[in-house]
């Protein structure tokens, strides 16, 4: 087999699909760029206007009208930020609350709009599965329906969060990433639908009807998601930045101490990491000395959506099963005795009928979700294509010592704030994969030997849409062969039209081709859209001269650009360096 693209069939664009947008690409970035100085322009006028207005009518006798910013003007300067510009302003205009001028009023209908449409299309993969006879159909349209339940849950965070006490911030930093985040994850929910099916492509059970079906269903509630997430990002953020108060004041960012954990972990969950055995609610062993013998009895005594840390001990053992930690799993904990001791080992995968989504060993998605000494793998082999080990879309969630062992897909980082420690991550073929906001920090990466007539690509970053705060981070990581890799191998691959993926301050083998790169379409360059880069990486594999020449990829980043994807500016985490152990310095 000459390519291995037929291994992932979803997300595959031709080579005219990638003109068209690139076209597409450009004119709407120049488009973006001219509306965003416009609306400041127009907002600070007003605002400055209003002052202006003020200190004049008081030595006045004579008092004049302040200036006019019609709702119109401001609905119309705020939705021409977005990807969707028709269908932001039709689908707000036509609110009977939409009569204002306020942006973060017309934010917070942008996500009423959103949950109406997401609120229509919840059901809608399960009429079909009940129309449906194939049962991988089925399986893929249970994907659909799980993650739009969980984007449902996402956007309903959002809303919840625009909701505030007297006195309280309205666009404070944490409530602008959190939104970022949590829209970003809403996007990605949905865009994964559509994977599940597409990845059938390469199959007798595809069905490019029912895709075209379920896109169209999808229409609406992807627009007006994209709309609500561009608002944010450029009119609020832009209101944020340049400290203009909508309501109330704005209150700039507080580092925290300097430690070694992303400042959302707790002071509590730092010393539960660090304790070597800390007290558990359930214990789980093999030979029925705990209070279970298996994960999954265990995982049905978490309590749902508990602001309280639930902890759980696995003894050593091999632990032959899927456990999967949905939404309402909240703040879990779960430790065992040793990456090489307490071992979770499943062998669902694509070949045999299950959806790449559905194939991880373990899976969580529950925000506050903690994994310390233990191994995930997926035995089912390179044959088999997708068959992940560990799956995460769970926000703020920490893997400390933790091992992730298949072959192709084996971490799928689907969305959320992730960070990864002291990890061993092995595999082939996208072996690193999703649209978290993801950093992983003091890791050991490791490709392995694939099937003949394939090739290694570490990472696969999935980021649609250019507003969602996504991509892969990589720092002070050392890049290794597992085993005798004679295949070509390269760093990753873009995914998606958006892809971000940096690789930074870590070691690289000599394993490593020296294009770094490669395109998803053999032969086609990725759309000038994409990040990626590296910076002050060092090893016989870090030499960038003979690395792709694609537009969207920089061979050396600026300090000031490779700090963007430091923990405390990606992930919203503290400075983590460590007083002992590991050094690791604030920023870079």
């Amino acid at each position: 087999m000459d390519s291995i693209n037929s291994f992932k069939g979803y997300g595959k664009v031709d080579e005219a699909e990638q003109q068209a947008f690139r076209k597409k690409s450009r004119k709407r970035l120049i488009i973006i760029v001219v509306s965003s100085i416009v609306l400041l322009a127009v907002i600070i006028g007003a605002v400055i206007g209003a002052v202006v207005h003020k200190r004049n009518n008081k030595s006045s006798s004579n008092p004049v009208p302040p200036p006019e910013l019609t709702p119109a003007t401001s609905l119309k300067a705020v939705c021409s930020v977005t990807q969707y510009p028709a269908s932001c302003f039709s689908s707000i205009s036509a609110l009977e609350t939409g009569n204002t001028t306020d942006p973060e009023v017309l934010f917070k209908l942008s996500l009423r709009v959103a949950m109406n449409e997401l609120s229509k299309l919840k059901d809608y993969p399960d009429k079909l599965i009940q129309s449906i006879k194939d049962t991988t159909l089925q399986g893929a349209l249970k994907v659909c329906a799980t993650v739009f339940d969980d984007a449902v849950d996402r956007l309903n965070d959002s809303i919840s969060s625009m909701a505030i006490g007297e006195g309280e911030q309205i666009l404070s930093p944490a409530k602008m990433n959190d939104l970022k985040t949590w829209l970003s994850a809403t996007i990605t929910d949905q865009e994964t639908c559509l994977d599940a099916l597409q990845e059938l492509s390469t199959t007798k059970h595809f069905n490019q009807t029912l895709v075209d079906q379920v896109k169209t269903a999808m229409e609406n509630s992807t627009e007006f998601v994209s709309n609500s997430l561009a608002i944010v990002a450029k009119i609020l953020g832009l209101l944020s930045d340049f400290k203009i108060p909508i309501h109330r004041r704005l209150l700039g960012f507080e580092r925290s101490h300097i430690s070694e954990f992303p400042q959302w972990v707790s002071f509590g969950d730092r010393r539960l990491l660090q304790e070597s055995k800390p007290t558990p609610n359930v214990t789980v062993a093999k030979d029925g000395s705990g209070d279970c013998e298996t994960l999954r009895e265990a995982v049905g005594k978490i309590p749902k959506k508990s602001e309280s840390k639930f902890i759980i001990h696995v003894k050593e053992g091999v632990y032959v099963e899927n456990v999967i930690l949905d939404k309402s799993k909240w703040n879990v904990m779960i430790y065992g005795e040793g990456k090489d001791k307490t071992i979770v080992s499943g062998s669902l995968n694509f070949v045999d009928g299950t959806p790449t989504f559905s194939t991880p060993t373990f899976a969580v998605a529950g925000k506050g979700f903690f994994a310390r000494d233990m191994k995930f793998i997926n035995t089912a082999g390179a044959e088999k294509h997708q068959a992940v080990a560990f799956r995460s879309g769970s926000d703020m969630s920490v893997f400390y010592r933790c091992a992730f062992d298949a072959f192709q897909d084996t971490l799928y980082a689907h969305s959320n704030r992730q960070f990864y420690r002291d990890c061993d991550i092995t595999g082939t073929i996208d072996f690193i994969f999703g649209n978290a906001a993801v950093v992983f920090q003091n890791c050991n990466i490791q490709p392995r030997q694939p099937l003949a007539n394939q090739f290694n690509t570490i990472t696969a970053q999935g980021k649609k849409d250019p507003n969602q705060n996504t991509g892969i981070s990589i720092q002070k990581c050392k890049f290794s062969a597992f085993d005798n890799v004679t295949a070509p191998t390269y760093l990753g691959r873009p995914w998606k039209d958006y892809s971000t993926t940096v690789i930074m301050q870590s070691d690289i083998g000599s394993f490593l081709r020296p294009l770094g790169w490669i395109s998803w379409v053999s032969g086609v360059d990725p759309p000038a859209t994409i990040f990626y880069a590296e910076y002050q990486n060092t090893g016989s594999g870090a030499n960038v001269d003979g690395r792709v020449k694609w537009t969207g990829y920089k061979p050396a980043l600026t300090v000031d650009e490779a700090g963007k994807f430091a923990v405390d500016s990606f992930i919203q985490g503290s400075e983590w360096l460590p007083k002992t152990s590991v050094t690791f310095q604030s920023m870079l």
